[in-house]
């Protein structure tokens, strides 16, 4: 029981008091940054692990959010951050691979938009966070995701 809460707490950071899915989005961002860092800017790299992530975290995210809900006790419970590590793989998928400062500014785009989308959750984003179970707390973050993923396609494709 212990262990399984470890994991939906994504090692105890969803435990932070403030802003929890935040920490969880960036110690997700920390943990892909050398993953792909060692492929460089190879697009077929970053495709697969990004993907990977994608459906690792979510798979993850449903398997554990009916433990969450029951667990935590509420309909979307601030330390379960499955779906934000989930959110942040999708928000960096398919974003042009890059190397050195650029990623930086990448990742910090990617990073930044997600959570500005994961918190005001613009339609259908609010209307998926009252599925049932795990797909509530999940598919919400994914929607944000796709908000995030689309101004960052814009923005580092102008600069």
């Amino acid at each position: 029981m212990k262990f399984r809460r470890f994991i939906a707490t994504f090692f105890g950071v969803g435990w932070i008091p403030t802003a929890p899915g935040t920490w969880g989005s960036l110690l997700t961002t920390l943990l892909i940054w050398p993953l792909l860092h060692a492929v460089g800017d190879n697009p077929l790299f970053w495709f697969v692990i990004l993907l990977e992530g994608t459906l690792f975290f979510s798979i993850l995210a449903l398997i554990l959010g009916q433990y969450a809900l029951r667990d935590f006790g509420s309909k979307d419970p601030g330390p379960f951050v499955l779906d934000e590590a989930a959110g942040i793989c999708l928000t960096l998928l398919m974003l042009p691979p890059s190397k050195g400062g650029r990623m930086i500014l990448t990742l910090a785009l990617g990073f930044v938009a997600f959570r500005v989308f994961d918190i005001i959750k613009p339609t259908p984003a609010r209307n998926l966070e009252k599925l049932p179970g795990g797909w509530g707390i999940l598919l919400d973050d994914l929607a944000a995701a796709l908000y995030a993923n689309l101004v960052c396609q814009i923005v580092l494709r102008m600069i």
